[in-house]
C-alpha cells in the first residue's frame, strides 16, 4: 500500500532548492535524535540504535555537502564530526544527556540556517 506521507516526503526532496534540503537534514536530525531519546527511555536499545545510526548518517550528509572552499565550511565540517562522535558514545552509552547535547547544537545550527535563509532572500 502507498503511503501518502512517504510520497510528500519523497516530493518534499525532489523540488527542495539546495537551501531547503539543508533545512529539511537539520529537521530529520532533531526528529531521529528525539526519537532515539524515546527509544532508550521504553528501554528499547535497537530502536535507539537504528534512530541514532539514522542521525549518524544525516551529519555525514551535511558533511559531504559543504564545500570546502570556504573557512566557514571547515569548521562546519568539524562540527558536523565532533556531533558525529557525540552520536558514536550515546550509541555505545544510550546516554540521553548526551543527545539532548547534540540536539541542541543541532537546533541552534537549524535557527542559524533559518535566519541566513531569510537573510539572502531579503538581498
Amino acid at each position: 500500500m502507498i503511503n501518502p506521507n512517504e510520497i510528500y516526503q519523497r516530493n518534499q526532496v525532489l523540488t527542495a532548492s539546495s537551501e531547503e534540503l539543508t533545512l529539511l537534514l537539520y529537521n530529520g536530525a532533531i526528529k531521529f535524535v528525539n526519537q532515539a531519546k524515546l527509544a532508550i527511555e521504553k528501554k528499547d536499545p535497537a530502536k535507539a540504535h537504528s534512530f541514532i545510526m539514522r542521525t549518524q548518517e544525516i551529519l555525514t550528509e551535511l558533511m559531504l555537502t559543504l564545500n570546502r572552499d570556504y573557512e566557514l565550511s571547515n569548521s562546519l565540517f568539524s562540527l558536523y564530526d565532533y556531533l558525529k562522535q557525540r552520536m558514536v558514545e550515546a550509541n555505545m552509552t544510550k546516554d540521553i544527556e548526551i543527545l539532548k547535547e547534540v540536539e541542541g547544537m543541532i537546533q541552534e545550527l537549524k535557527a542559524t540556517w533559518v535566519q541566513a535563509m531569510k537573510s539572502v532572500k531579503t538581498l
